[in-house]
């Protein structure tokens, strides 16, 4: 049977905006607007998931417009960035060029103290692997790099691919298939948010 897990993005907030790593604050009014006008654009789902930030909750609160409860999974949590966290990739680009050049370069780095690139997927991969084959449709709001992480495992590709891929706000990425073979559609809008 196959398997469909639909990924969106959370709407936007003043973290995603100021470029802060994994800063989990409230969506702004802007991206709340947005996340209320594509209501019902995802469809149906037989689970209906969330990652635990704040924002990608308030996001599938909006989308499921009190019809539906998203379950709360800590494995759908955004990328680990340990002492980064809340710091905007600007600041911490000056304070620790090093640093940064080899979490840019290097999958298995983590000079954050945090999960490195191929953590993430490992933990992204294992996710999407645990999905019985009889799981139906799946809609998860997860937050960009997961959706990356998903993409990459899903498809075998280099860890370095992720940098390659982007997520916007509220699109929706999707995977068919079931665990060892997957097809990809990525990028729909759900609103009309483009960024």
């Amino acid at each position: 049977m196959t398997v469909r897990v639909m990924l969106v993005s959370p709407a936007t907030s003043a973290a995603l905006r100021e470029a802060r790593f994994g800063g989990d604050g409230p969506l702004d009014e802007a991206g709340a607007r947005h996340a209320r006008a594509a209501a019902g654009a995802p469809a149906r789902a037989d689970r209906f998931l969330s990652g635990p930030s704040r924002r990608c909750r308030e996001t599938a609160a909006e989308l499921g417009a009190g019809a539906a409860v998203a379950e709360v999974l800590e494995e759908l949590g955004d990328w680990d960035m340990g002492s980064w966290r809340g710091r905007r990739l600007d600041e911490v680009g000056v304070s620790e060029p090093e640093a940064v050049s080899a979490w840019l370069t290097d999958p298995a780095a983590a000079p954050h103290g945090g999960e490195s690139l191929l953590a993430l997927c490992e933990r992204v991969g294992g996710w999407l692997q645990s999905l019985p084959d009889d799981a139906g449709r799946v809609l998860a709001v997860t937050e960009p790099a997961v959706a990356r992480a998903a993409v990459v495992h899903a498809l075998a590709l280099p860890a370095e691919a992720f940098w390659r891929l982007d997520v916007e706000p509220l699109t929706l990425t999707e995977l068919s298939g079931r665990a060892g073979r997957w097809n990809l559609r990525c990028g729909r809008p759900l609103g009309g948010e483009s960024g």
